[in-house]
């Protein structure tokens, strides 16, 4: 075996040193030099044989990409890009994942205060969990949107049955993976959701003795604590990726062995020519297709990377308490369907349906007749898709608090302005504009146009719950009642000749008290929330735009 000193007595150091990347290249990228990864770039022809096919039969990462596409489905249309963005997100939620498993300890002991100082003191610890965060939302958007897109266009049609049940398969898994991750921070948030989550365990059409085996392996206990912690983690970190692998490589074989659909007009009506590319309609995966990933991967990074610092950051509550329940818990935006659900029908019903549903969905392409994948031709599959679609935005609405849920008058106008959990248009206020003092709703304060902005909402909440504040059309029956509380079939709207006042009061440096009175019929109620100039609560010019 030559030495690297014994190509340099022969060919000189140069040419050794050259001679020796070209050797470690081409072992990366199983069979291209340096030379023919520079033409590529360059968009050069290959020499012959041309070794850019080498790596999708002897690389380990492109052994899954087929060597060329057919040049119709290179373009936007009809694939949209979302099914390479499904893998990109699940790559960009493990890395920014093991990332943050570097900080977290799963014990309720220390979760929530490890999430405080991943915000607080780990170096770019708050832009990671954002990150984290917003890709588990956007990847959950994607992957349905894949899915979606794959039924309007047909390409679930035979011979690609098997890889819609794959593709149906990954989506449920990326609903759990998103899911998993909420309880991690161990706030009020995440401990509720699991718990209205888990209560479904005890609603499943089985026998009793079954449902309380399957809550306690969710559990991991009678109550939802430290064992139920410890294994929504592992679920999150180890059970559900490793699954989520399997099938994403399964699918991934399927979709390079059948090829990818071509747009449905273009195929003769029975026929499946993806495999059948002729050579002048071959896009080849190096350079072309390589590189265009190469530019979305930009892309993409630069758009989530910007979310996650200018225009979303990840919710955190208050530490989890089990014997205080926060004012409508909702289920995550993906949920919240099943959540409208439950307020029209049986639990039972409801938690029995929705596996039924999923499996009806993996079998589907299994029963339909239908050989044509031309959008003239399926007019009746496209009707019910639209249908479901129109079907899951009303149950997503039935979900949110303002579909049959609402407390007492006072509580909502908490809810609004100063909540126990959530965003509030107080907690909005940058701490430097909390000047001590008692002010009434809609009142103005001379320089200080956050708390004046934040006082103008005050007094609209008010009046969206009161009888007699901005002719509330309700006044005449709301005084009839006598309680101080007027009620029809979906709102409590009202509260009687109401008093309300907000009192900041600073009781040490850096520390200030907001309060909340209500004087009213049948009211007589002080709200107070804790406020310290390092809270991070502000969500910035949120109110005055113009002065920021």
């Amino acid at each position: 075996m030559t030495t690297f000193f014994d190509q340099v007595k022969e060919m000189g150091l140069k040419q050794a040193a050259i001679a020796k990347v070209d050797e470690a290249a081409e072992r990366i990228t199983a069979g291209m030099n340096v030379g023919d990864i520079r033409s590529a770039l360059r968009g050069d022809e290959p020499r012959r044989p041309n070794p850019r096919l080498r790596p999708h039969a002897d690389s380990f990462w492109f052994h899954i990409r087929p060597s060329f596409y057919h040049t119709e489905v290179t373009h936007i249309y009809p694939t949209f890009r979302l099914g390479w963005l499904s893998t990109f997100m699940f790559v960009w939620e493990t890395i920014t994942g093991i990332i943050l498993m570097v900080f977290y300890t799963p014990s309720p002991s220390a979760a929530y205060s490890n999430m405080w100082n991943i915000l607080s003191n780990v170096p770019l610890g708050q832009l990671f969990r954002n990150m984290h965060r917003i890709g588990a939302e956007v990847m959950v958007l994607v992957v349905a949107l894949h899915m979606l897109r794959t039924f309007i266009t047909g390409s679930y049609k035979k011979p690609r049955q098997f890889t819609w049940a794959t593709g149906m398969i990954l989506l449920v898994l990326t609903l759990l993976l998103s899911f998993s991750g909420y309880l991690l921070p161990w706030d009020q948030l995440a401990y509720w959701a699991l718990t209205v989550f888990l209560s479904g365990a005890e609603a499943a059409p089985a026998p009793a003795a079954v449902n309380s085996n399957i809550l306690l392996i969710l559990q991991g206990a009678p109550s939802l604590g430290a064992g139920g912690l410890l294994r929504w983690y592992l679920f999150h970190v180890l059970l559900m990726p490793l699954i989520l692998g399997i099938f994403f490589f399964v699918h991934y074989y399927k979709v390079v062995l059948h090829g990818f659909s071509l747009p449905p007009g273009r195929e003769e009506i029975g026929e499946d020519t993806a495999k059948r590319v002729p050579r002048t309609e071959r896009t080849y995966f190096m350079p072309d297709i390589f590189t265009s990933e190469l530019m979305w991967t930009a892309v993409t990074t630069l758009l989530l990377v910007a979310g996650a610092l200018w225009f979303w950051d990840a919710p955190l509550e208050h530490h989890a308490d089990p014997i205080v329940t926060p004012l409508h818990v909702v289920a995550p935006w993906y949920l919240s369907w099943s959540q409208g659900w439950l307020k029209l029908a049986d639990k039972t019903l409801v938690v029995g349906f929705i596996p039924l549903l999923m499996v009806s969905f993996i079998v589907m392409p299994y029963f339909e007749v239908g050989k044509s994948r031309r959008y003239a031709d399926r007019r009746l599959g496209l009707s019910v898709a639209f249908l479901f679609m129109a079907v899951m935005f009303i149950s997503n609405w039935m979900g949110s608090p303002e579909y049959r849920v609402e407390g007492s008058p006072e509580m909502e106008v908490i809810q609004e302005i100063l909540p126990g959990e959530g965003a509030g248009t107080m907690l909005a206020v940058p701490y430097e504009y909390l000047t001590p003092g008692t002010y009434s709703p809609g009142q103005e304060i001379p320089g200080n146009p956050y708390l004046t902005r934040a006082l103008e909402e005050y007094q609209a909440a008010m009046g969206r719950h009161s009888c007699t504040l901005q002719g509330n059309p309700e006044l005449d029956k709301c005084k009839s009642e006598g309680t101080g509380r007027y009620s029809n079939n979906s709102r409590n709207t009202a509260m009687l000749d109401p008093i309300s006042t907000l009192t900041i009061e600073e009781i040490q440096p850096n520390l200030s008290t907001l309060t909340l009175r209500f004087e009213a019929t049948g009211v007589d109620l002080d709200w107070t929330s804790w406020r310290h100039a390092d809270s991070n609560y502000e969500e910035e010019c949120r109110f005055v735009n113009k002065d920021c």
